[in-house]
């Protein structure tokens, strides 16, 4: 499996009283982490990105080979350094402060040149909507048709489209991109609420639907620890799923993903495959910080 995950990895700033711990994170990098170390040696993982050339960009240079994501599609930019994060929790549900503006994962898609070369390598790519929100809209044009033109060429892809409205321009071009980005996907991996929310589904076969599920995508509705969707295979499957106390919600739908991606990487089906993404998430729940 090559596997190339495109986005932005973060400083994450996670209280652990009296001190803060400062650690490696973002939403397309976390998953991509836990997908390395589900898969071993059966995945090379890639992470395409920017990042600048001071010391914290290096740490995070750094941590991504220590954990077995190559760096080879990372580019630099010496201008600019690492978005950084802060997570607040209340009773196990977090909130976060970020510091991202200048941010040199802004800069993922300019060189179209590095973008087809990444693309081209890959066999499955990952990417999610805030990938697609911290562009400029021209850099954002210029990933989708890169995209396009990669799945055109058999490369698989997966999107979560991970709605973070703050983010975008305004809503109606949130809506509009991430409908486009859905419809090269083969493999969706949206969350209710914040589906019903901004685009007015009225439950979790609603969403399905409008992903494409009835199109033949594989569609895999999240629901914050409820009841899971699966439109997987032609099949539609409402999943219970056991009840969490959580000490952090960050990353739980990252590491979903991972778990899900992993599963069917390894040939499970749907219920198994479902299975393994949920303990996972319970699992990073269960810790602080996105990673576990």
């Amino acid at each position: 499996m090559r596997f190339l995950a495109i986005g932005e990895a973060m400083l994450e700033l996670s209280e652990q009283s009296p001190l803060w711990a400062l650690n490696v994170a973002g939403d397309t990098f976390n998953t991509a982490w836990h997908v390395k170390r589900l898969l071993g040696d059966t995945a090379e993982v890639e992470y395409l990105s920017v990042l600048g050339t001071d010391p914290f960009s290096d740490r995070i240079a750094r941590f991504m080979a220590a954990s077995g994501i190559g760096t080879r599609f990372l580019r630099r930019d010496p201008g600019r350094g690492p978005g950084l994060y802060a997570i607040s929790l209340q009773d196990g549900e977090r909130s976060f402060t970020y510091w991202r503006d200048r941010s040199a994962a802004r800069l993922l898609a300019d060189d179209p040149e590095h973008l087809a070369a990444a693309l081209d390598w890959a066999g499955t790519i990952y990417f999610s909507g805030i990938t697609l929100a911290i562009l400029t809209p021209e850099a954002r044009a210029r990933l989708l048709s890169a995209l396009e033109t990669a799945h055109a060429a058999g490369r698989r892809l997966i999107f979560d489209p991970n709605l973070r409205p703050r983010l975008w321009e305004d809503a109606p071009t949130m809506r509009a991109t991430i409908t486009r980005a859905a419809g090269l996907a083969d493999v969706l991996l949206p969350s209710f609420e914040d589906e019903a929310q901004h685009f007015g589904d009225a439950d979790l076969a609603a969403c399905a639907r409008r992903y494409g599920a009835d199109a033949g995508r594989d569609v895999v509705v999240k629901n914050g620890g409820q009841d899971v969707l699966l439109a997987v295979d032609g099949a539609r499957t409402l999943w219970p799923l056991d009840t969490v106390t959580p000490v952090d919600t960050t990353g739980a739908g990252d590491a979903f993903n991972a778990g899900w991606i992993a599963a069917r990487h390894r040939g499970l089906d749907a219920d198994a495959s479902l299975a393994a993404a949920h303990d996972l998430a319970r699992h990073v729940v269960s810790i602080q910080g996105a990673l576990g």
